[in-house]
């Protein structure tokens, strides 16, 4: 059976109205199962999680575009989270049955249908980049929405599809085809937020800009000499958890075969420890694939159960995925939940 994934950010996390709107536009929709939908108030967006077949996992992403669209406006939204648009990045990930080149298709017209019902500029990203300098999400939101009417006047930065206009309410939407990727977030005991920003520098894949002995950021012929970070495969920032008086590494494992999640959480301990700060726990933000806890299973039992259960088990409680909010694996595991 064709499965295709759909994970859309959308920039509202307080909003019940947004939220019922979303789940009404997909209930609606055939083809297409809602599977999760997780708001944060301190990022102040919204985590959806939808399969699908290849025609409804399209109209699915459509449908709740436009009724996200019609009750975001960008002009009154502040989050921590980067944010391009209100509809801010919509990726579509092979499952089970299709391929990568299927889902870069799907983004396409995603992105065609799209900018065409909300005359909003629309970029593409990850494997459906048209440019090498547009497969990195956050090369296309720097400036964010607050850059954007400045950057759509840059012919570098035109839209893939949509006009190069400026789009107060929406601003504009990323789409593309991806790997699954893994929303992580490790929990500092410090609401001093400099510390989760520098482990985040030390470990993500772009690293941190060299600086000489005075602070001052090295360049050479124009361009900033970046030290690399530790993790390949891993995009990483500092962010504030206001309500729980906590600072995360908030983490973006875009290949968990690469990075799984137990490397980061222990590079994140590592780091917290050299700086003189404590790890409490972490959380994953949407679903998450089965293999990727087991893997984490494996690491802190030492390989010794094959028993599935045991070892979700083991890395729930390892990995601290408890410490803010119950960890339902039949609710975040993937797999369980199709």
């Amino acid at each position: 059976m064709k499965i295709i994934e759909c994970v859309p950010n959308f920039s509202e996390g307080k909003n019940k109205e947004t939220f019922e709107a979303i789940k009404l536009a997909l209930d609606s929709t055939k083809g297409v199962k809602l599977l999760n939908l997780e708001p944060d108030e301190d990022y102040n967006r919204v985590v959806v999680t939808m399969v699908g077949t290849d025609e409804g996992i399209l109209e699915g992403a459509v449908n709740a575009s436009i009724a996200a669209a019609e009750h975001i406006d960008m002009r009154y939204h502040k989050g921590e989270h980067p944010r391009i648009g209100a509809i801010d990045v919509v990726p579509f990930i092979p499952i089970s049955g299709s391929t990568m080149k299927e889902c870069v298709k799907i983004s396409e017209k995603y992105a065609e249908i799209i900018s065409e019902k909300l005359n909003v500029p629309v970029y593409l990203y990850e494997y459906s980049a048209r440019k090498p300098e547009r497969q990195n999400l956050a090369n296309i939101r720097k400036g964010e929405y607050e850059g954007l009417e400045e950057k759509l006047k840059d012919p570098e930065w035109q839209p893939d599809y949509g006009p190069a206009v400026f789009n107060p309410k929406l601003g504009a939407i990323v789409t593309g085809a991806r790997f699954f990727l893994i929303a992580y977030n490790v929990n500092i005991d410090s609401t001093n937020l400099s510390y989760a920003k520098e482990i985040a520098e030390v470990l993500r894949e772009s690293g941190y800009p060299k600086r000489d002995e005075n602070g001052n950021i090295i360049k050479k012929d124009g361009k900033t000499i970046k030290v690399p970070g530790r993790l390949k495969s891993v995009k990483g920032m500092g962010v504030a958890l206001e309500k729980f008086n906590l600072t995360q590494v908030s983490i973006n494992l875009t290949n968990y075969n690469v990075t799984p999640l137990h490397v980061a959480f222990e590079e994140v301990k590592k780091e917290a420890n050299r700086l003189g700060v404590k790890v409490k726990g972490s959380e994953i933000v949407g679903l998450v694939p089965k293999e990727a806890l087991l893997m984490a299973g494996k690491f802190y039992t030492k390989d010794k159960t094959d028993n599935e259960k045991d070892l979700i088990n083991a890395a729930i409680e390892n990995l601290g995925l408890d410490y803010l909010a119950p960890f339902k694996p039949e609710e975040k595991i993937i797999e369980y939940m199709i």
